[in-house]
């Protein structure tokens, strides 16, 4: 395949195999950790692949290749991604999902968009993709279709970005804790939060503002050596129920998730807190059933309490407007998309264009080095001998009955009267 022009509009294929698309069995193997890229995208190039990369997230793993004859490619990249992850091969088939040429160029424009997420407006997707793009780069798999295309992609997905709602608003709980926390102290990273208790969801949301940047975090629980296990979990301090008081005027953002059927936080502390506090604004997750924290507390000065209800219902009204952008987010890749394949189109004309103009140069000098001619005779001969080659390719035409798309052609080429314009042309007029 050395020295095969790729084209993407032609060659490309994209094969792989999602979480929503493959069994829980299979998903259970191939998604508890990312399989081995390296090792699929070396099988992919062994298949054959000219150009490739290999794209490995939590919920996909993907082949975009630029292949001779991806028509014929899939199989073989299936079984590339199947040997990389140490899965049968027959066990992909019915989950992998491929797509060729145009469909595949549509496929990749639309993971960066983030909208073959299977969160709607995924911000990771598009850093992941360019990641998998600079990996195949290293290793000398990426080659200038595989760069076209996918520079195209990101083009789109800056756009829809920029230009739609796809990925404003939170989607989870957590991220709304997050939203919410940012809306009361802005920056996290001077914030510190305590979380009581070591219910499932209070561990998940302090693990999450953790990594969302909150400076520190404090563990309390009734138990120490549990609030011990969980700060090494957490990777932060832990402190006891007797320190509770303190910890509460230290914390910016606090979990309650003991569930323990009486208020852990009661309006009389968190007063306390909050004066202590100089009345600087707290955050108060209540996750616990029954709840933890005294609804008095909502009504102090200083402190904005939030249930799981809450963060959920903000998280469904972030669904609802990334949901509501995706029909705007599919037309700019359907935009872009076309405007690529066209740019693409309009390249490939250009030696054709040079060939001519170099065609008609070389004929006109044939004519001038005749000498004595006048201006008039000088323009006959060079029209007769431009001329010459259609005239005889129309002739040989109209006696294969063939004439007439090749006159319909010359009329457009040169805009001669009663050619009928194409679409290209009817936009320009409509500009003008």
């Amino acid at each position: 395949m050395a020295g095969t022009a790729l084209d993407p509009v032609l060659h490309l294929i994209a094969v792989g195999i999602t979480d929503r698309s493959a069994t829980p069995e299979v998903s259970a193997r191939l998604f508890a950790e990312e399989p081995y890229a390296a090792a699929v995208l070396e099988r992919v190039r062994a298949a054959g692949a000219g150009e490739a990369l290999v794209l490995t997230t939590c919920e996909r793993v993907e082949v975009i290749a630029a292949h001779e004859d991806p028509a014929l490619a899939d199989r073989s990249l299936l079984e590339a991604i199947a040997g990389g992850c140490g899965i049968d091969p027959g066990e992909l088939a019915a989950a992998a999902r491929g797509h060729v040429g145009e469909a595949a160029l549509r496929h990749v424009f639309s993971v960066a968009a983030s909208l073959e997420s299977a969160m709607i407006g995924d911000p990771q997707i598009l850093g992941q993709l360019k990641e998998s793009h600079r990996r195949a780069a290293d290793a000398g798999a990426a080659g200038p279709a595989l760069d076209s295309a996918l520079r195209a992609a990101y083009t789109a997905a800056r756009r829809v970005r920029a230009e739609t709602a796809l990925a404003e608003g939170p989607v989870s709980i957590a991220a709304s804790a997050q939203l919410v926390a940012r809306d009361v102290h802005g920056d996290l990273r001077r914030r510190r939060a305590l979380l009581i208790g070591l219910g499932e969801i209070g561990e998940f949301l302090g693990g999450e503002l953790k990594a969302a940047g909150v400076r520190d975090m404090v563990v309390i629980h009734a138990s120490p050596a549990r609030a011990e296990a969980a700060a090494r979990r957490l990777g932060c301090h832990f402190r006891t129920l007797a320190d509770l008081d303190d910890a509460l005027a230290a914390a910016d953002i606090v979990i309650s998730a003991t569930g323990a059927g009486s208020f852990t936080v009661v309006a009389r502390a968190a007063e306390a807190a909050l004066i202590a506090r100089r009345r600087e604004p707290m955050f108060l997750i209540d996750a616990a059933v029954p709840g933890d924290i005294d609804p008095d507390v909502a009504a102090l000065d200083g402190a904005f309490v939030y249930d799981i209800e809450d963060l959920e219902r903000i998280a469904q009204r972030g669904r609802a407007t990334r949901e509501a952008a995706v029909a705007a987010a599919q037309a700019i890749v359907e935009d872009e998309l076309a405007a690529f394949i066209r740019q693409r189109a309009e390249r490939s004309a250009v030696p054709a264009l040079v060939a001519l103009r170099q065609h008609f140069e070389a004929t006109r000098a044939g004519v001038l080095a005749e000498r004595g001619l006048s201006a008039e005779e000088a323009t006959r001969r060079l029209i007769n001998r431009l001329l010459h080659d259609p005239s005889e390719v129309l002739r040989g035409a109209a006696r294969r009955d063939e004439a007439g798309a090749l006159a319909t052609a010359l009329r457009r080429l040169f805009r001669m009267p009663g050619a009928a314009p194409n679409e290209d042309e009817r936009g320009e007029e409509d500009n003008r």
